[in-house]
C-alpha cells in the first residue's frame, strides 16, 4: 500500500472513532468502549499528521523497525479478536425463546439517566413488557442499586416505567434494589426467587442485552442457576458497538476472575 493510503486511511479512521467517541461524551456517556476508541482515533490522527516523522524514525534502525512491524501486528490481531467477539455476540443473539416455560424473568439493570431508564435499559423493559405476555404467571424481578448520584434505585426507576407505560403487564414484581454488578444481581435474587418458592432448578429467564448475554448466562450458570432461559434486548445502534467493545473487556475480566 501506498503511503498516501496510509495517511488517508488512517485520517478517516482516526476522524470517525474520535468523532464518534466525543459525541458519546458529550451526551454524558463514559466507558472504556468510548475512551478507547477515542484514544485510537487520536494517535491515527498524530500518525497521519506526522507520517513522515515516524517512516524515518523507525527506518533508521533495525529494532525500532522490528518494533514498529510487531506494534503494528499486534494492533491488526487485537482488531481481528474483537471483530471475533463481535460475531460471537451477534451469533448468540436471543430472542426466540419466548414459547419455554418459565417461573421468573430477571431484567437486568443497565443505568439510568436523571431518573430514567437509559435507552440500553429501555430496550431491555420494552423486551421485558413483550416477553411478559407470554407467560402472565412469571415473577418479574427488577435488579439494579443505587447509581452514583442518582436518588432512585435502578430497580424502582425499572418497575416505575414498566408500570406506566405497559399497564396491562400485570405479572408480580419484585426489586432487588441493592446489587451493583451482574454478579450480584444474580446473587441477591437468590433470595426473592426462594421467597417465592422458585428454586434455582425451576426454568429461569435472564432479560439482559444481546451484548451482555452470554455473559450474564455464563456468571448465572456459575451459581447454580441449572435451567436459564436468555432473551436478548437490542442495544441502541448509536452506542451498540461501544457497548460491545467495553463487554470484550469485561468478558476478559469476568473469565480473569473466575466469575464463570
Amino acid at each position: 500500500m501506498s503511503d498516501f493510503y496510509k495517511r488517508l486511511i488512517s485520517s478517516i479512521a482516526g476522524i470517525l472513532l474520535s468523532a464518534d467517541s466525543l459525541w458519546l461524551l458529550l451526551q454524558n456517556k463514559i466507558h472504556l468502549g468510548i475512551l478507547l476508541p477515542l484514544l485510537i482515533g487520536v494517535l491515527l490522527i498524530i500518525y497521519a499528521l506526522f507520517f513522515s516523522y515516524f517512516q524515518q524514525w523507525h527506518q533508521h534502525s533495525r529494532f525500532r523497525s522490528s518494533v514498529w512491524k510487531w506494534m503494528w501486528i499486534g494492533l491488526f490481531t487485537w482488531v481481528a479478536s474483537v471483530l471475533i467477539f463481535f460475531g460471537y455476540i451477534q451469533s448468540n443473539i436471543n430472542s426466540d425463546n419466548t414459547q419455554l416455560p418459565t417461573k421468573a424473568i430477571l431484567v437486568l439493570g443497565s443505568g439510568i439517566e436523571n431518573n430514567r431508564p437509559s435507552p440500553t435499559l429501555q430496550k431491555r423493559l420494552d423486551t421485558a413488557a413483550d416477553y411478559a405476555q407470554f407467560h402472565p404467571e412469571a415473577l418479574i424481578i427488577m435488579t439494579g442499586g443505587l447509581s452514583f448520584q442518582e436518588k432512585y434505585t435502578e430497580a424502582e426507576v425499572m418497575q416505575t416505567y414498566l408500570k406506566q407505560s405497559y399497564p396491562a403487564v400485570r405479572n408480580l414484581v419484585a426489586m432487588e434494589d441493592q446489587s451493583t454488578s451482574t454478579e450480584l444481581n444474580l446473587i441477591n435474587s437468590k433470595k426473592i426467587l426462594n421467597r417465592h418458592q422458585i428454586t434455582l432448578n425451576d426454568p429461569i429467564t435472564i432479560l439482559t442485552s444481546d451484548f451482555h448475554s452470554i455473559r450474564a448466562r455464563a456468571i448465572a450458570r456459575h451459581q447454580g442457576y441449572t435451567q436459564v432461559i436468555s432473551i436478548s434486548a437490542e442495544t441502541p445502534l448509536y452506542i451498540r458497538y461501544n457497548s460491545w467493545l467495553r463487554e470484550y473487556f469485561a468478558f476478559l475480566s469476568g473469565w480473569l476472575l473466575n466469575e464463570y
